[in-house]
């Protein structure tokens, strides 16, 4: 399995971005999988699931402003983020829940 996170950047608080996850070397509609942030000096966490019937859950920070998804045409998974705000600043990474793999994160900085 390879995972590859972009989308990431800096971005005024208010502002949105999108983030995409790429995977390889795997069924990927069959896999449930996620997006996780860690901030510095903070322990890496869950921000958003979707499983392999498109139902998805949040944890309550975001609700309401990021939106998961996947295209499984693309072998693609998605995380558009609105409304950002600073702690939504951190390294965010995509996994699949079947995987113990990782992979690069991508950086978002949100400035005040």
């Amino acid at each position: 399995v390879q995972l590859q996170a972009s989308g990431g950047g800096l971005v005024q608080a208010g502002g949105s971005l999108r983030l995409s996850c790429a995977a390889s070397g795997t069924v990927f509609s069959s896999k449930n999988m996620g997006w996780y942030r860690q901030a510095p000096g903070e322990q890496r966490e869950l921000v958003a699931s979707i499983n392999t019937r498109d139902i998805t859950n949040y944890r309550d920070s975001v609700k309401g402003r990021f939106t998961i998804s996947r295209d499984n045409a693309k072998n693609t998974m998605y995380l558009q983020m609105n409304d950002l705000k600073v702690e939504d600043t951190g390294v965010y990474y995509c996994k699949l829940f079947s995987s113990a793999y990782w992979g690069q994160g991508t950086q978002v900085t949100v400035s005040s």
